[in-house]
């Protein structure tokens, strides 16, 4: 109870209340043996959510790959529309927690990176941020949107900011979750049994959701040699950015990235938030979606 008790004060029986009822939309087809329950929060790993609603979805021609979006809620003419971007070898449904609270008040987009989840890949170009960073960029302008609010988990965070950088008048804010700007920053992971479980997890989910499912090798291999080399950002790189419109967050657990990455971005962006969630690692946002949902919210709703 010691999670819960702060954020009924802050939320209200109602509406935790309806988180509860939101457990049952963790994925039941998740293999047990990639679920880890602990009572040190950190330390679990809660079935993959599923995404609200009915809609499969739909696929855009974006940089010569098909990619997969899909949209929930509806327009807000007082707040930006939010697009969700996952972690490298994750999908969209690792956001699906949050796309159900957050569906009520605002527009949502969620997309698959390309060769992650149900979007395509093309062999013959190497993974990167910049890519990929460019295909949500295009995203934007086929859904005719002129500026969004970014949250972004782990790769997803590293392309948020990297488009914040790059094309800031695309930008309404970033919430980034556990990035790093250099790969002297990531962690040996395979020291943690949680993100090696998230590993094993993905070869299913990537052979269930993937056009292409039995290509997970070469996909694993692409993801790979990305993060060999990238990102390989200096303070120099952030200076574009409207840093009063950007949190660093991270779990006081991280397994994955060195907490000094954090430290270092929040400083080289003066005017940013840095939040760091306890009792959480680098899957809070399943593990504590309470507190992350909460801390969210209240990052969307500022007033700038």
């Amino acid at each position: 109870m010691h999670l819960l008790q702060p954020l009924y004060a802050l939320l209200g029986q109602t509406v935790l209340g309806g988180y509860w009822n939101g457990l049952r939309f963790f994925n039941s087809g998740t293999p047990d043996d990639t679920i880890i329950v602990s009572p040190k929060t950190w330390l679990s790993l809660p079935a993959t959510p599923t995404l609200p609603g009915f809609s499969k979805g739909s696929y855009v021609e974006i940089n010569g790959v098909q990619l997969w979006y899909n949209t929930f809620g509806f327009d807000n003419p007082h707040h930006s529309p939010v697009v969700f971007l996952h972690g490298g070898l994750g999908n969209s449904d690792y956001f699906g927690l949050q796309v159900r609270d957050l569906r009520w008040h605002y527009k949502i987009i969620t997309v698959d990176s390309r060769g992650h989840g149900r979007s395509h890949i093309d062999p013959k170009l190497p993974l990167g941020y910049d890519l990929m960073s460019e295909d949500f960029v295009a995203l934007l302008d086929h859904l005719k949107i002129p500026k969004a609010s970014f949250v972004g988990w782990s790769d997803g965070a590293i392309c948020a900011l990297n488009i914040a950088a790059k094309h800031p008048e695309r930008v309404d804010r970033v919430f980034a979750f556990s990035a790093n700007y250099n790969t002297s920053g990531v962690m040996d992971t395979t020291q943690s049994p949680v993100f090696m479980t998230y590993i094993n997890r993905t070869v299913f989910e990537y052979a269930n959701l993937s056009p292409t499912p039995s290509k997970y090798g070469e996909f694993l291999q692409q993801i790979q040699d990305m993060w060999k080399g990238q990102p390989n950002w200096t303070k120099s790189y952030f200076d574009s950015i409207n840093s009063s419109r950007v949190w660093i967050v991270d779990g006081d657990h991280e397994e994955a990235v060195y907490r000094s990455q954090q430290d270092d971005m929040a400083r080289w962006l003066p005017d940013a938030g840095q939040l760091i969630l306890p009792q959480a690692s680098h899957f809070a946002f399943i593990q504590d979606p309470w507190s992350f949902n909460a801390l969210l919210r209240r990052f969307l709703e500022l007033r700038f």
